[in-house]
């Protein structure tokens, strides 16, 4: 039996849902087995709705397992294929908070680098241009500043123009901002919990079948600097 109480439901219509996030797990099944949050949300839909037999539930986007936050599924192959659409279109604004140590300099701009991921260490690189070796770079746009600090800590808020895999962990931390509890990305020390201090704060989008204005927004965690920040 899934503990539902870990589903924190932030939105939720006839076409999508939108949970928060725990840090920690997984947005969709993987080669691990470990159960993932898609799970406990058709569980969640399951129960409420008492739904017999099947629930359909689909992934639209990902968020890397150490991150919280913001993730929206589909309830409908409507809801799935059109909000999907809106992700490869680019029309969806997405804010996440940072965590750092270092202050960035300047405290605001716009980094733009060509990521190129290793599967085999599941790791990415970032260059500053696309060479022969790195024919397969990914161009990776986003902007980020610096909104308070607290005793050495500064958060940040980012917003990724494209959505390549760890975007934003390998672009701050090739900035010399590396993300509080990254190891992967150069931070000296992990979080207790394996977390790191990213979180999808909110994301902006035209419904795709209502067409209006949605803004879904999600608390972070109640730890680490977290709270300090709130």
């Amino acid at each position: 039996m899934l503990d539902l109480s870990l589903v924190q439901v932030v939105y939720e219509d006839n076409h999508i849902i939108a949970v928060n996030k725990p840090a920690g797990f997984l947005v969709q099944g993987d080669k691990t087995g470990d159960t993932p949050l898609s799970e406990y949300v058709k569980a969640y839909i399951k129960v409420r709705y008492k739904k017999p037999g099947d629930v359909f539930l689909g992934v639209i986007h990902r968020l890397d397992r150490p991150v919280s936050g913001t993730v929206i599924y589909a309830r409908t192959s409507k809801g799935l294929s059109r909000m999907t659409e809106l992700f490869r279109e680019r029309k969806i604004e997405k804010n996440y908070w940072a965590i750092t140590k270092q202050r960035p300099n300047p405290i605001a701009g716009k980094l733009e680098h060509y990521l190129l991921k290793d599967k085999t260490r599941n790791l990415a690189k970032a260059y500053p241009k696309r060479g022969n070796r790195t024919k397969d770079a990914k161009h990776s746009v986003l902007t980020y500043e610096l909104l308070s600090a607290i005793e050495a800590h500064y958060l940040l808020l980012v917003k990724p123009e494209t959505g390549r895999p760890h975007q934003i962990r390998v672009q701050l931390a090739t900035n010399g901002t590396p993300i509080i509890g990254d190891v992967k990305y150069g931070f000296p020390n992990a979080n207790d919990d394996g977390s790191i201090l990213l979180h999808c704060r909110s994301m902006s989008f035209i419904h795709p079948v209502k067409q209006v204005p949605v803004t879904i927004e999600s608390d972070p965690p109640d730890k680490f600097m977290w709270n300090r920040f709130m």
